[in-house]
């Protein structure tokens, strides 16, 4: 995702190549923003932290990782990395950008490194989940929730523990109260054999969107087709917080 709040251009979890590992794009891959202040890394698994796609932004750009996960950063193209653990926060302009807790289990290279979301602070409060299981401390991130990216489906044919199903991720809704959310991690690659989780990759956006509506139906789902952007406009000063 490209998040751009209050002038400032974030990018999460990039993966644009081709072919990762065993995975194959199937949708074009975006052209990356000309200026980017940030790039949030949730997790070192393969599938989210591509070292060769890290290296297509121009230098200039902060890296935001969790702690022990600098040694994946190709240090040619950014400065020190800021590692962050859960609770951590660190500005970027006037974006301040908190680390949350996931539950997902990461090992890379025999090291175990956590995983991380993220809440970003600024005119709108918008968090994004990275790959985690539901889990209750959900419910501290609620507060003046704005906007919550959710991943929702994966490249395999099932979703394993440390993920968000469709169910799962609009359960999360019920937890999180935001505004409006977006569903992610669907439909831009898949496994050997082009498999996806479901035949239909955007069965399991139509799969949240019913379930979302009957958990949370306060809640405004956007869904975006890979490479399509959208304004969403802020809380009007007479609209509450959640």
């Amino acid at each position: 995702m490209v998040v751009e709040l209050d002038g400032v251009v974030l990018v999460t979890d990039p993966v644009l190549r081709s072919r990762v590992l065993l995975l194959r794009r199937t949708a074009a891959a975006p052209e990356l923003p000309a200026h980017v202040d940030a790039v949030l890394i949730s997790h070192v698994h393969y599938d989210h932290l591509d070292r060769p796609s890290l290296r297509l932004f121009r230098p200039g750009a902060a890296i935001v990782v969790p702690r022990g996960a600098s040694t994946w950063v190709p240090r040619e193209r950014f400065a020190p990395p800021v590692e962050l653990t859960e609770g951590d926060r660190t500005s970027v302009g006037p974006v301040v950008v908190e680390a949350t807790p996931a539950v997902h289990a990461v090992r890379r290279r025999r090291r175990d490194i956590p995983a991380l979301g993220y809440l970003l602070h600024g005119s709108q409060r918008v968090y994004f989940a990275g790959d985690t299981d539901l889990f209750d401390g959900m419910r501290q991130l609620s507060a003046g929730l704005d906007g919550a990216l959710l991943p929702i489906s994966g490249w395999g044919r099932h979703v394993p523990a440390g993920h968000l199903t469709p169910e799962r991720a609009a359960r999360a809704l019920e937890l999180l109260r935001p505004r409006w959310a977006v569903p992610i991690h669907w439909g831009t690659y898949a496994g050997p054999g082009g498999r996806h989780m479901l035949a239909d990759p955007g069965r399991a956006v139509r799969e949240f969107a019913q379930s979302a509506a009957e958990v949370a139906p306060d809640v405004e789902i956007i869904t975006l087709e890979p490479g399509v952007a959208l304004r969403i406009p802020p809380r009007t000063p007479a609209e509450p917080p959640r």
